[in-house]
């Protein structure tokens, strides 16, 4: 089989190496890709992920079996409707069973109607009801824009002016446009945050392990909201109950829920969860696989990607097997300044040399010859090892034997699980 990926980012470049690996595949497109990802033989097109129509003709041309969706932003422009209706295979949910993502509020909705757990919440568009509901109820308290802002539309206010700032910025300053035109004020939600990603056809689920993100900017969980500093798989810390009560409570009454509300979900199902003393609870659906979960998650599985891909869009029943006694850690590295303002242009690191880590490429740009940092998120070191520990020293120790000038790195991915 040729396949096609939609995207460009470090969760691509992953996605594109596993189904790279298959047996069953001789070549893997990526639209738009980038120059990072031409050393592992993926073939990159100078197509937008905005551009359906060439995309769709890029496919029928080449002879593409399916293609598969990585980002947000093209699942909510209906990629995946465009690309059906040309009678094309392609896995991800259409764009209205992508508004699980698309719309904090209709996830909110969708999830009181169907008695998924999740925080108490109210919606807003007026900003004087929401810092007054915020009054009511007190910090800390989290403010989200309703719709897509890159990972970064979340703020966890830890006092009164903080959360009214956020608010001001949201509803009055417009500082994510039309995403936070609403905002969804909710209870926060303490305990150990986790991932937890499933393949969905319909109402079948087939769950992966958990992972573990880690979203704010520097060390010890301080700064702003990312997209994402590091991950690891699996998390230790999380039991196989509290997996199994997550997948029953919250991942099979969600797809059963989309297929009972006309928008039958198709595709990566993410629940960013958090564990209570009550059990699961729910902070947020994505419509996609996560990035840097990806990462992480992929190396530690031993089926065929391909396979279970093909299999989900044939109608079969996939075999999916994972490693055990396995671990994989990885660590982003980001352009000084992110998730703000960021400079671009530092030249990066050879890590040919470590053959026991594996490197994917985000926001990267070949300049005379070399690849330098064109995004906020530029690249990920990972490894997998038998101990969560061996992966987390293997990867540190090849970023302290490189010079990372002009970007930066978290120094305590994974820290939680020891």
């Amino acid at each position: 089989m040729k396949l096609l990926v939609i995207g460009s980012g470090g969760r691509e470049h992953a996605l594109c190496k596993k189904l790279l690996a298959s047996p069953l595949v001789s070549a893997v497109y990526c639209a738009p890709g980038n120059d990072g990802m031409k050393n592992d033989g993926i073939l990159l097109v100078p197509l937008a992920e905005s551009q359906h129509q060439q995309l769709i003709a890029f496919a029928k041309t080449t002879g593409i079996a399916w293609t598969f969706v990585g980002p947000e932003v093209p699942l909510l422009a209906g990629i995946v409707n465009d690309f059906q209706k040309a009678g094309l295979k392609i896995y991800g949910p259409t764009k209205e069973a992508a508004l699980i993502e698309g719309s904090k509020d209709f996830a909110k909705s969708l999830m009181v109607k169907y008695q998924i757990p999740t925080a108490d919440y109210q919606t807003f568009t007026d900003l004087k009801q929401a810092q007054a509901y915020v009054a009511a109820k007190g910090c800390p308290i989290v403010i989200k824009a309703d719709g897509l802002a890159a990972g970064k539309g979340v703020v966890v206010a830890t006092d009164l002016p903080m959360a009214n700032r956020a608010l001001e910025e949201m509803l009055q300053g417009q500082k994510f446009g039309v995403s936070g035109a609403r905002v969804v004020v909710e209870e926060f939600l303490a305990g150990e945050e986790f991932s937890l990603l499933a393949f969905v056809r319909n109402e079948e689920v087939y769950p992966m392990i958990v992972a573990q993100d880690h979203k704010r900017a520097y060390d010890h969980d301080l700064g702003p909201n990312t997209g994402g500093m590091g991950a690891y798989a699996p998390v230790p810390q999380i039991s196989q109950e509290m997996v199994a009560t997550a997948v029953a409570t919250v991942l099979q009454p969600a797809a059963e829920g989309m297929v009972a509300e006309g928008c039958p979900f198709t595709g990566i199902l993410y629940a960013g969860l958090i564990a209570t003393p009550k059990g699961p609870k729910v902070i947020e659906f994505n419509a996609r696989f996560g990035d840097p979960e990806t990462q992480v998650v992929l190396p530690q599985m031993t089926a065929d990607l391909a396979q279970v891909i093909d299999d989900l869009l044939n109608d079969q029943t996939p075999t999916i097997t994972w490693r055990e006694n396995s671990y994989t850690l990885g660590v982003v590295v980001a352009s000084l300044g992110y998730p703000g303002a960021y400079t671009k242009g530092a030249i990066l690191p050879d890590f040919s040399g470590f053959e026991e880590v594996e490197v994917t490429y985000a926001g990267v740009k070949k300049v005379a010859g070399h690849l330098t940092a064109d995004g906020g998120r530029v690249y990920l070191v990972a490894a997998t090892a038998e101990s969560l520990a061996v992966a987390q020293e293997k990867v540190y120790q090849a970023l302290a034997a490189v010079k990372t000038t002009g970007t930066f790195y978290r120094h305590d991915i994974g820290a939680k699980a020891f």
